[in-house]
């Protein structure tokens, strides 16, 4: 039996419990766990942003574009540095994950005219699969699709048949939006090298919640954003990762921002080096502001004791789960072993669409809800406090037994 006490203990000796007061938290008895979809709002991040339109904005007008311009490359070597495991230079925060996902899929489709495959999941996120179908049609590729389990993920083996010389790019999710299933970046890396294909990562529920080396790895491309566990808010501009050994791709987006003499107006493209070759546009100077204060806070906490706290409190939660839900009709959909499993629970209901919804309305608790039977537990390790996990559980096993 798991009591409420042990959650206290948990929480009192806690290294990281500081950093649950410098989030801004509106109401202290709402279970927020979903964190994997939006993080909470730091303190500082509103300061900061309070600034920037205020002074920076507000008081400098166009002459903070002096400080503005490096901003993407800025944060994105912190960013790169503090999260991803980048060295400087292959580290780009700009547009969304969609946009930058279709710029890098098309770069690695027209750098070999003998390989115009694209490998993806069939299960891997919605927009992962529209892009690729649609910047394979746009640069004249295909589109291979490989199996993966519901739970555990990627299998090597199958990833292994898929592979050959026709194959330009692989797609995959380092931790699977669906199960939170944690693949092994190095050795799937390695795997796709063999056969002579770069692989793209999509970081997006990895950033933040698990220790990411690219460049230990030998890592070619990833992709990633920065609302969910960097706490840079709705809307944030995402990040592209360009390893230093393939300047030779081209973005097929040549925005001005890319260009190596931005205010020469020269009549030719001349794109600067490194991943910034990918900019596009103007970038968003709120985001990066946001981004900034969000890479400060892992910083300092440190992501191996991030990673360390979420272990620990989805544990919580699947103990939890084990000891109550089981037995009222809940199944787990995650990997149970923690080293396999990134930093969200995932569970498994017929009616989890009304439960969901019933938790937030009634009960305090806002998990993420996927339909047709999936409901997503996300702590963040930085805001979330081991209590609010028990909480939350126990009031869903009330409901439970209340109302389902």
């Amino acid at each position: 039996m798991i009591d409420r006490s042990d959650a206290l203990r948990l929480d009192r000796e806690d290294p990281l419990g500081s950093f649950v007061e410098r989030f801004v938290v509106d109401d202290p008895d709402l279970c927020y766990l979903d964190g994997n979809s939006l993080g909470r709002l730091p303190i500082a991040t509103r300061d900061r942003l309070r600034a920037v339109v205020e002074e920076e904005w507000g008081v400098g007008l166009v002459r903070s574009w002096d400080d503005w311009v490096g901003l993407p490359v800025r944060v994105g070597d912190r960013l790169g540095a503090a999260l991803l495991g980048a060295a400087p230079g292959q580290t780009l925060v700009a547009d969304s994950v969609t946009v930058n996902l279709f710029k890098l899929v098309v770069a690695a489709l027209t750098r070999d005219p003998a390989r115009r495959v694209v490998v993806i999941e069939e299960d891997e996120f919605p927009t992962d699969r529209y892009v690729v179908d649609g910047a394979a049609r746009v640069a004249g590729g295909r589109v291979r699709r490989v199996p993966s389990d519901p739970i555990e993920g990627i299998d090597p083996d199958q990833l292994a048949a898929a592979l050959g010389p026709d194959v330009a790019v692989v797609v995959l999710s380092l931790v699977s939006f669906r199960s939170a299933a944690l693949a092994e970046l190095a050795a799937v890396t390695e795997l796709v090298h063999r056969s002579g294909a770069l692989v793209l990562w999509d970081l997006c529920h990895a950033v933040g919640a698990v220790p990411i080396e690219l460049d230990a790895a030998g890592a070619d491309l990833a992709v990633g954003c920065t609302y969910k566990y960097v706490n840079a808010g709705p809307g944030a501009p995402a990040f592209l990762y360009v390893a230093s050994g393939h300047r030779d791709l081209r973005s097929p987006i040549q925005g001005w921002f890319a260009q190596r003499e931005q205010f020469g107006m020269a009549p030719e493209f001349d794109p600067v080096d490194g991943a910034a070759a990918f900019a596009a546009g103007t970038p968003s100077i709120l985001g990066l502001a946001a981004i900034d204060e969000g890479v400060a806070l892992f910083e300092e906490a440190g992501i191996d004791r991030v990673r360390a706290k979420g272990v620990a409190l989805t544990s919580l939660a699947l103990d939890l789960v084990g000891e109550w839900l089981g037995p009222l009709g809940f199944g787990v959909a995650s990997p149970r072993d923690a080293t396999r499993r990134g930093n969200h629970l995932t569970l498994s209901h017929p009616r989890a669409p009304e439960i969901g919804a019933a938790l937030v309305a009634e009960a305090g608790v806002v998990p993420d809800t996927r339909p047709p039977d999936r409901i997503r537990l996300g702590p963040a390790p930085l805001s979330s406090r081991f209590t609010e996990v028990w909480d939350a559980l126990d009031r869903t096993r009330r409901l439970l037994t209340d109302r389902f």
